[in-house]
């Protein structure tokens, strides 16, 4: 049996407990949908396959899952391909979910389709040249320190007071035609409780919506927010792409 083959094989192991496992996360979705009025079809899921197999991606993708994200280039290197090669279902979508240096931009723009961690203008500046020399749209979320914590990534705007300044240097997006704002990314603190991730992710909403006020040439709509342990209550603060993967693959 040669690897492809394999793969196949190990997919098929792996289907009974993946698919279960979206079954409930897919119903926690659509009930938090319901009871905060939000249309079905609103939230989406992006799986996050980091460090997980090539038959764990198969499997997930087989559920029907079609945004799959990574938090280093390097992985996405190794899996985009190999995927390619093996997947023969609708497209998939992939999500660089993890801190990108400015020095592997270019192999971000090569084997991802959105970008969630755009955390600095220099690396805008830097995803605009690579796309205008590659004649290609590449769409990117502005990652937000919204909590405060000084272990977390992105632009640093839990004080409301900073809201401002931040429109004012981020003014320049609106000329950039090859790298596009889609929305913000927020990661919350890691706490046993997921309302204590609430006030975060309804912080980044009240971000959202004067920053489209702000900058209404830019496109704000995506908000991305939550993960396996508080996507709940991400949605119910108005997540628009939650980033699950234990809870699809433990």
């Amino acid at each position: 049996m040669n690897q492809n083959s394999q793969y196949l094989v190990e997919m098929q192991e792996q289907l009974p407990r993946i698919r279960a496992n979206l079954q409930d996360i897919q119903q926690t979705i659509a009930d938090a949908c319901a009871r905060t009025g939000r249309q079905q079809g609103s939230v989406q899921l992006v799986a996050v396959t980091k460090q997980r197999s090539i038959a764990e991606t198969l499997a997930v993708c087989q559920c029907g899952v079609r945004y799959l994200g990574e938090n280093r280039v390097e992985e996405l290197s190794r899996k985009v391909p190999l995927m390619h090669e093996l997947w023969r279902g609708p497209e998939i979508t992939w999500h660089m979910i993890g801190h990108l240096q400015s020095r592997k931009a270019d192999d971000a723009l090569s084997y991802s389709h959105i970008c969630h961690s755009v955390d600095s203008f220099k690396l805008a500046a830097r995803l605009e040249r690579l796309a205008q020399a590659r004649g290609c749209v590449y769409p990117v979320l502005l990652e937000c320190n919204v909590s405060g914590e000084a272990s977390k990534d992105g632009f640093v705007l839990a004080e409301r007071d900073s809201w401002a300044e931040f429109v004012a240097n981020a003014a320049h997006l609106v000329q950039y035609r090859h790298t596009q704002v889609r929305g913000l990314m927020t990661m919350a603190p890691v706490t046993q409780d997921p309302e204590d991730a609430r006030g975060t992710f309804s912080k980044l909403r009240e971000l959202q919506m004067y920053l489209a006020q702000a900058l209404p040439e830019l496109d704000w709509r995506e908000l991305s927010m939550g993960m396996s342990g508080d996507y709940r209550v991400a949605i119910e603060e108005g997540a628009t792409l939650v980033r699950i993967g234990s809870a699809i693959f433990e």
